[in-house]
């Protein structure tokens, strides 16, 4: 299968292609966390790696935690896509593709992965990695900025783009872990991971009078 992956959760947005578990290209930007060239990145890969916009058979999407804008982004240009032709969609934790990036990287041990959640707040998963394995031990949640100055002092290592061991998730390593899954979704129930509880003002009804 062909895959295109959007990583777009942190300032180092990518877009990648890979068949059968293997990257035929990637491109990436630095710079800030709006994407301004995502059209342009996904051209470059597609003409580095020879193929057409139409072989295209899977669109993979880092879902976050991260940037919102980012991710809205990489979320709507899969949708866009799937509307036009019969792509399949796949959503894959940013989390996980750090997970899998430290393990690449041989981060082994007890490893926490902090993202920047802004105010004042980190959004934070440990996981367990070796050179064979990666789990999971504690799920994704939010702490206050305080708790991760902790981790580190105690010698815990500590691992995200904000951090001292900085790590970004790519697009490379999210086609490959989507290389095996299937677990596909429409456009309509892709959603961003986004802890917080998101809050609307309900605007009062509008009033005539004659």
């Amino acid at each position: 299968m062909t895959i295109l992956a959007f990583e777009f959760s942190s300032a180092r947005r990518s877009v990648a292609l890979a068949r059968a578990g293997i990257v035929l290209a990637e491109a990436a930007e630095t710079g800030g966390y709006r994407v301004t060239n995502a059209l342009s990145l996904t051209e470059k890969v597609l003409a580095d790696a020879g193929i057409r916009r139409e072989e295209v058979e899977i669109i993979a999407i880092g879902l976050g935690p991260g940037s919102y804008t980012g991710i809205r982004a990489a979320l709507a240009i899969a949708q866009g896509w799937q509307l036009a032709r019969a792509v399949k969609l796949l959503g894959i934790s940013s989390a996980e593709v750090l997970a899998a990036q430290a393990q690449a990287e041989k981060i082994f041990g007890r490893v926490n992965l902090a993202i920047d959640a802004q105010r004042g707040e980190f959004y934070l998963s440990s996981w367990e990695i070796s050179e064979l394995s990666r789990k999971e031990n504690l799920p994704l949640k939010i702490v206050a900025a305080a708790e991760i100055e902790a981790l580190k002092t105690a010698g815990e290592i500590c691992v995200g783009p904000e951090m001292n061991a900085v790590l970004f998730p790519g697009a490379a390593m999210l086609a490959q872990l989507a290389s095996v899954r299937t677990n596909f979704l429409t456009g309509k129930k892709m959603e961003p991971i986004y802890l917080r509880e998101t809050t609307f003002v309900k605007a009062a009804p509008l009033t005539r009078s004659y």
